[in-house]
């Protein structure tokens, strides 16, 4: 593996880490754009959370690298609902709405960048 590719690699290791951290850290952050219709949504924010983690340290290593990225790809669409609810929530309430619409198209280059290690 080249070392751009290596350091694409640990960097999103480390961002998928970090953000699983941070459903532990700070869950009232994740808890406030969780759609209403998810049940249980602490619960479900502790499961994304553990999942983000497993998934990130995942793509570190070969064996396990590929499954994690698909992984990471299904994680990205399956929160995708949350990104637009987040979007709509910020929209009513007239704040962060250009920093909620700019995360839903960043969503395309994140499944592609886990793509590229499949």
């Amino acid at each position: 593996m080249s070392t751009s590719a290596l350091i694409s690699l640990y960097v999103m290791a480390g961002m998928y880490i970090f953000a699983g951290i941070c459903h532990f850290w700070k869950p009232k952050i994740f808890l406030s754009i969780t759609p209403k219709w998810v049940p249980k949504p602490a619960i479900v924010n502790i499961v994304v959370g553990i999942i983000e983690i497993i998934l990130g340290i995942g793509v570190l290593f070969e064996t396990t690298r590929m499954y994690a990225a698909i992984g990471i790809m299904m994680l990205l669409i399956v929160i995708f609902p949350a990104n637009v609810y987040h979007y709509q929530k910020a929209k009513r309430k007239g704040k962060f709405v250009i920093q909620t619409l700019i995360r839903l198209p960043i969503q395309a280059p994140l499944l592609y960048w886990a793509y590229t290690f499949i």
